[in-house]
């Protein structure tokens, strides 16, 4: 039987753990661990030589383990970036109110990934002006936006995508679906063409993003029929755009949602990620699609271990969230920044949501520095407990108005009316002849509110503040610590991104090694934040 064996092509093997570390951070050169009179010894260029017999020739090592080249534009998948025109799979979530801001956006876009615009809770006015800003300022690079689903208020659904529509907007993320909405089987299917060669080209394209199985299979299915049926039947799409519905699937990708900040099922990304990557497998083989849908991995990427991981498993891309919020570009203020900077992963608890509040949904928040989510939790326990605002008890009403509201009821139904007048009328109407509707109106205005103070950094507010946040933020921060990258001030989107792609390379390349069962010094190849230039003299050198 052949034996490996290794010929350097100028240098002898280097015998120190430090030459290990040096050589995994050379991610676009491959290594080759050779045995160097019983000692592990390191080469990164060479010929390998298949021989037998007695004994090797002369400057010939025995080969021990080897790992490849591995560069941030080689992970994940290859039809995933070039479907969205991206160098690196990486997507920078939507984070609601525009914390995901333009800034962010174009920052992702410029470092040649994708970043979704948070629409979330915007009025259409506040949404308007920023695709107006996208389209100018980022027409040359890869953007999406966010398309959340309003239960009970499909009306928002549809202004937003006439919006969407409207801009030219060709890429949406679509979130917190429990089942298809016809705004977004619109948006999916409006321009809807075959080629001169017969290919169905889909101009609109759709992430889903979602935490279940059942859900995910909707996207994954095409268009539903009835839908289609009843968006022919008024005339919002064509037959040509009917017939070729069946040809596709409603969206291009999936990102499984695993523990993440904000909307969240806390499922477990080892678990969530293959159910999902089965789903596809099998909707593709049923359908027949051309184009195969990818899955990413999204909850929890908060550190070059945590991203490397999803690769490992099969991810074809992965978003982040929570850290990207602590980034320059958010679009929250400096003293949300520095609480994020300070989290731990126990920092973090749930509390209910505000668009989905009367069904109990709830988002992962930040709790250390803040009494909001004890303070919403009291709410959804009187809105559960009484039928309108009038039946409150006098002391539950002092507690609300001095504790947690701040102001008095009747003030705090003139604010929810200014703001879902614009925001979604409809709601204004149901809650004239609703009381209890109109009692979760001016509870779901306070937490509505409650992220708003924190995005403006009202101090006043401090103890309302909602930060959205999940255990993410509190590994990146432990990664973080005792490097310049503690100072949410040098956390740029591009550095920190770049980082956890790197450094999910040499984590990669390393467990490899370690896998070849290799006996890697202890803090050989542990990778440690790098300034951005570095990183790129890195990748530009090997």
């Amino acid at each position: 039987m052949n034996d490996i064996w290794f010929k350097p092509a100028n240098k002898t093997p280097a015998l120190s753990g430090q030459a290990i570390s040096d050589a995994l951070l050379r991610v676009g050169d491959p290594i080759f661990i050779v045995d160097v009179d019983g000692a592990a010894g390191i080469c990164q260029s060479g010929t390998l030589v298949a021989a037998s017999g007695a004994g090797p020739d002369p400057g010939l090592y025995k080969l021990l383990a080897m790992t490849m080249s591995l560069r941030p534009e080689n992970l994940g998948s290859a039809a995933f970036k070039k479907r969205h025109g991206i160098r690196y799979a990486h997507v920078a979530g939507a984070m609601a109110n525009g914390i995901s801001s333009v800034e962010l956006v174009t920052a992702a876009g410029r470092a040649q990934m994708i970043g979704f615009f948070g629409s979330a809770g915007l009025s259409c006015n506040e949404l308007e002006k920023a695709l107006i800003r996208l389209k100018a300022e980022a027409s040359n690079i890869s953007w999406g936006v966010n398309l959340i689903h309003a239960p009970g208020s499909v009306d928002r659904e549809s202004m937003m995508v006439d919006l969407y529509l409207k801009y030219g907007v060709r890429c949406i993320s679509a979130a917190g679906y429990l089942r298809l909405t016809w705004p977004l089987v619109l948006y999916r299917l409006r321009g809807i063409h075959r080629t001169a060669d017969g290919t169905v080209v889909c101009p609109n394209r759709v992430i889903g993003k979602v935490s279940r199985v059942e859900i995910a299979r909707q996207f994954l299915y095409p268009a539903p029929a009835k839908i289609v049926a009843q968006l022919l039947e008024t005339g919002k799409i064509n037959e040509i755009e009917a017939e070729l519905s069946r040809f596709v699937p409603m969206a291009d990708d999936i990102t499984a949602e695993a523990d993440s900040g904000g909307h969240t099922d806390n499922r477990p990304a080892v678990t969530l990620l293959p159910s999902m990557m089965a789903l596809r497998d099998e909707c593709r083989e049923k359908f027949a699609y051309a184009d195969t849908p990818c899955i990413g991995l999204a909850g929890g990427m908060g550190t070059p271990f945590a991203v490397a991981a999803a690769f490992i498993m099969g991810a074809d891309y992965v978003l982040t969230g929570s850290v990207n919020q602590a980034c320059v570009e958010a679009g929250t203020s400096d003293v949300v920044k520095k609480l994020l900077s300070e989290a731990t992963q126990t920092d973090i608890t749930m509390a209910p949501a505000a668009d989905m509040f009367e069904r109990g949904v709830k988002v992962q928040v930040l709790k250390q520095g803040t009494l909001f989510a004890l303070r919403a939790a009291r709410l959804f326990e009187l809105y559960h407990q009484y039928d309108g605002l009038e039946q409150i008890p006098s002391d539950a009403r002092t507690e609300l108005e001095t504790k947690i509201l701040q102001e008095s009821l009747d003030a705090a139904w003139a604010q929810t009316r200014i703001f879902f007048t614009e925001y979604d009328p409809a709601q204004i109407e149901r809650a004239e002849t609703d009381p209890k509707h109109k009692m979760a109106l001016v509870f779901r205005s306070y937490l509505g509110r409650s992220s708003r103070w924190a995005i403006a950094g009202d101090l006043q507010r401090a103890k309302d503040f909602q930060i959205w946040c999940g255990p993410a933020m509190g590994a990146f921060n432990e990664w973080a610590a005792g490097s310049f990258l503690a100072d949410p001030a040098n956390r740029t989107f591009e550095t920190v991104a770049m980082n956890l792609l790197f450094g999910a390379c040499v984590t990669i390349r390393r467990a490899n090694l370690i896998n070849g069962d290799i006996a890697l010094p202890t803090d050989a190849g542990r990778y440690a934040p790098l300034p951005l230039d570095v990183i790129q003299k890195i990748a530009k050198a090997t």
